[in-house]
């Protein structure tokens, strides 16, 4: 089915970047094995020794080429955003926006422009798991016909320092331990929490982080900010500041703390493995972009500083247009090729994109750039199939580890008469790149903007937009993560930090880590966004898994149209029963069954149907399917119940619940069902 359907959406999907990379694509299979070199090998099981029980052979230069190659396999894994996963896919501008920017993908509606795509976490490491709480990178590489454009997001709108000097330090707070390396892809140690209690300006992130959004249902179902400020400049000269936003199409939808520490276990590739399905079925992820912009006269118009990337600019007061659409349509062939060797830098930009002063984005204007020399282990690293930009490059650079070029010019020197000073440069008013001629005054020093040091109003802010629902999850963060906090020292800072927020958030919380309940209050704020909250998102059942719980003796005719309808409405639906193979209706009708209770958890699925029937083991199957029944109730999910599996919910004391459909009771079993795999979840349930 993969190898089918990645055939297929390479027929459909193929643009000019997926020609330039099909040049250095190599399928071995069918071919004779050889030597770098081309020599066919006769042996590649046994070194070279001098007799059947002899020493090892200094001459046996395949042997030496075939493990010395696996000796440098790996290359340094990124020091943040180790773990992540790529794709391919295209944006199609929905309108020009010529009238503030002269970027050439943006200047005309239907323009379409090929890109890949890496998600990611922060914390862990390569080998940790896709649903760790955390934020979470989006990176996009635009390949224009002017040169690469890196757009790099994150899953907050706001960042957890506001200079970049303190990066570092959060980072090295952030990760694990030096002496034991302890723990994996997550912040709920000392370390961390000392760090949030005595930066406070920290707080704002580390609220999105505990919230909700901070363990994604799915990547494709991920919202992302720019977080820095950038300059959109049109022909004319005139900048604007701007913020990016990916919207996803399916909306934004998390697990609860409960599943996502359990799937963690469970398939540490979760998110992975539904980025890959989705494509490979044809169910495109689709994420539209719009933009936040603000006059450069107005910069200071605004009750809070918009170069402050620990701020978010409110829809509400800075609206969000929608300018195109990224569609994701084409996997990955070669994790480490494709994903691994894949290096964004915010500083590659094209003509209409600038910078503006926001100090984590002059800093990350070095630190991408110096941290893929290293990694990659050479400057010649945009050689890369992945990273070599579509048009042709030309420079006086030369040499350095890994050179793929052959430049055949003699002359590498600018101002020189032997080639008529070529490469030359080009003016700004014919393509040519100019940074935007920002005022600047002022004197050298390290100090920050008064104007960044209110560090609660917009905590608060998020805190007053979020529902019910949203605040109790979220406490449920803060009290996990800092219930794993060893010093009472470091609980009783992070309560006291955190009733600048919220009074009854630091309390409960401070009741729930065993320390005393903070003094003060939270500031007076009573601002709140309906934007901030993911009740108000879109909400669909396409795409949604649906555990399909089954025995032998199903109503074949009910569940085959369950099935049709789930197909019509693009959902997915796993076959679960207590051994592979296939499960036989009441009149012999077989069922493929694509998963057992021993390969599958009920924390895999979104959604429940209760089919029933009869196990070999019958007492292993009711157990299973109670189980199944127990953990999707208990998580708000929605259940369907045939006809036949009405008396294993009564057994378990279900009756008329909330987003749970019964086919006995319902006319119009099937869409009803639908609409309630749409909604996701019943919070009122209970």
């Amino acid at each position: 089915m993969d190898e089918q359907s990645s055939k297929k959406n390479r027929a459909m999907n193929e643009d000019e970047k997926q020609q330039q990379l099909d040049r250095y694509r190599i399928q071995n299979k069918g071919k004779p094995m050889t030597t770098k070199q081309l020599l066919k090998v006769s042996n590649d099981e046994e070194i070279l020794k001098a007799g059947v029980r002899g020493p090892g052979l200094l001459e046996d230069f395949y042997f030496q080429e075939k493990m010395g190659h696996f000796n440098r396999e790996e290359i340094p894994e990124r020091v943040v955003h180790a773990r992540g996963y790529s794709a391919y896919g295209e944006f199609e501008c929905y309108q020009s926006m010529r009238h503030v920017t002269k970027a050439g993908f943006l200047q005309e509606a239907g323009k379409k422009t090929p890109l890949t795509i890496r998600f990611s976490t922060v914390q862990g490491p390569k080998g940790s798991y896709d649903t760790a709480r955390d934020l979470r990178c989006q990176a996009v590489k635009f390949y224009t016909e002017e040169g690469n454009y890196d757009l790099t997001t994150i899953a907050m709108p706001v960042f957890i320092v506001q200079d970049p000097m303190k990066f570092p330090d959060v980072m090295h707070a952030y990760q694990s331990k030096q002496d034991d390396d302890i723990p994996t892809a997550t912040g709920a140690h000392d370390r961390f929490w000392d760090y949030v209690a005595n930066n406070p300006e920290s707080i704002h992130m580390v609220m999105w982080i505990m919230s909700p959004r901070g363990i994604l249902r799915s990547y494709r179902m991920m919202e992302s900010w720019s977080i820095n400020t950038y300059l959109f400049i049109n022909e004319e000269g005139t900048a604007t500041f701007v913020r990016f936003v990916w919207k996803p199409v399916l909306g934004v939808h998390s697990l609860l703390q409960d599943e996502a520490l359990k799937i963690g276990g469970l398939d540490p590739d979760y998110h992975r493995k539904d980025l890959r399905k989705a494509i490979n079925y044809g169910a495109y992820p689709e994420y539209e972009l719009g933009v936040q912009l603000i006059p450069m006269e107005d910069e200071f118009k605004y009750d809070f500083d918009i170069l402050d990337p620990a701020k978010f600019w409110p829809e509400e007061l800075i609206p969000v247009h929608i300018i195109g659409k990224m569609t994701l349509n084409r996997n990955i062939e070669n994790y480490f090729t494709e994903s691994e060797q894949v290096a964004f830098n915010p500083a590659n930009v094209v003509p209409g994109i600038g910078f503006s002063n926001d100090p984590v984005l002059q800093g990350r204007l070095f630190a991408y750039r110096d941290t893929q020399h290293h990694r990659l282990g050479s400057a010649n690293y945009d050689e890369l199939p992945i990273n070599r930009p579509l048009c042709p490059f030309h420079n006086n650079t030369r040499r350095g580890y890994m050179r793929q070029r052959i430049d055949i010019d003699q002359i590498n020197y600018h101002r020189n008469s032997l080639a008529n000073n070529t490469p030359y440069t080009t003016p700004p008013e014919e393509g040519g790149y100019a940074h935007y001629p920002k005022k600047v005054e002022g004197y050298v020093t390290r100090r920050q903007s008064e104007s960044f040091k209110d560090f609660f109003t917009q905590p608060r802010i998020f805190w007053n937009s979020l529902t019910p629902v949203e605040k109790q999850h979220t406490i449920e963060g803060f009290s996990y993560q800092l219930g794993k906090v060893k010093s009472r020292s470091v609980r009783q800072q992070n309560v006291d930090l955190l009733v600048n927020v919220d009074k009854e958030l630091a309390t409960i919380v401070a009741e729930n880590i065993g320390v005393n309940p903070p003094e003060g209050t939270h500031v007076p704020v009573s601002t709140s966004y309906p934007s901030l909250s993911q009740a108000n998102t879109p909400r669909y059942a396409y795409t949604q898994t649906v555990g399909v719980v089954v025995g032998d003796g199903f109503p074949s005719h009910e569940v085959k149209h369950v099935l049709d309808t789930f197909k019509k409405y693009g959902i997915f639906a796993v076959i679960i029963s207590e051994t592979l193979g296939t499960v036989t209706s009441a009149d012999g009708t077989a069922l493929k069954v694509d998963e057992t209770f021993i390969t599958m958890s009920p924390y895999l699925v979104d959604s429940l149907y209760v089919v029933g029937g009869r196990g070999k083991n019958e007492r292993n199957f009711k157990y299973h399917l109670q189980q199944f029944i127990r953990v999707a109730f208990e998580h708000y999910k929605p259940i369907g119940v045939a006809s036949t599996a009405t008396r294993e919910m009564e057994a378990l004391g279900i009756h008329d619940s909330p987003g749970v459909v019964y086919a006995t009771k319902s006319s119009n079993f099937s869409e009803e069902f639908v609409a309630a795999i749409a909604e996701q979840r019943f919070w009122n349930r209970t």
